[in-house]
């Protein structure tokens, strides 16, 4: 199974270039389910548990369920259905220190659960997370999303595709350029 890691890493790290992590694009999510939907099928069955005694195997269960998650579910609500887990894997790797033992890069994704929550406690922590990594991009990304989850309590790009109701306020924001991640 390290081999299965190992490609989960080279893939999101080496394979792909970096414009393709935050793309919308139907034949590289559909590359994605072809190629991983096994693993992320096992991943949400916590048949990967075994992973997480290693940074990088953690960082990989993270990447399925968090990322992957994304790409394969694209515009359904099960896109968002593994988010509990990947933060709680996540945390699980933080209190290892395991994202110490990472790249600035690879540190990004452990904290992605982080920024995908729709709790303001969580994106407390993201903040403190996201201003010791140091990298004023990615921070920067955090503090958008977490004045949107402060303002909202969730993240309103999320409610047509959840079917939840948005607000009068949520409707407003959302015909704002660059509302939506």
């Amino acid at each position: 199974m390290q081999s299965m890691q190992n490609e989960i890493i080279h893939f999101w790290f080496s394979e792909l270039d970096p414009q393709q992590w935050w793309k919308k694009d139907k034949t590289f999510d559909l590359m994605i389910e072809k190629r991983f939907g096994v693993l992320h099928k096992q991943a949400q069955l916590g048949e990967l548990n075994h992973w997480r005694k290693t940074a990088e195997g953690s960082l990989a269960e993270i990447i399925i369920l968090d990322q992957f998650s994304r790409n394969i579910y694209r515009e359904q609500p099960e896109s968002f259905t593994n988010d509990p887990l990947a933060l709680a894997l996540s945390q699980h790797a933080i209190a290892k220190r395991f994202d110490l033992e990472l790249s600035e890069t690879k540190r990004v994704f452990m904290y992605m659960p982080y920024m995908h929550s729709e709790s303001a406690l969580i994106h407390c922590e993201a903040l403190k997370l996201y201003t010791a990594l140091g990298n004023a991009n990615t921070l920067a990304f955090e503090l958008k999303h977490k004045a949107i989850i402060d303002k909202f309590n969730r993240y309103p790009h999320r409610n047509k595709i959840l079917g939840r109701v948005s607000t009068p306020d949520e409707i407003a924001f959302l015909k704002q350029e660059n509302s939506s991640f």
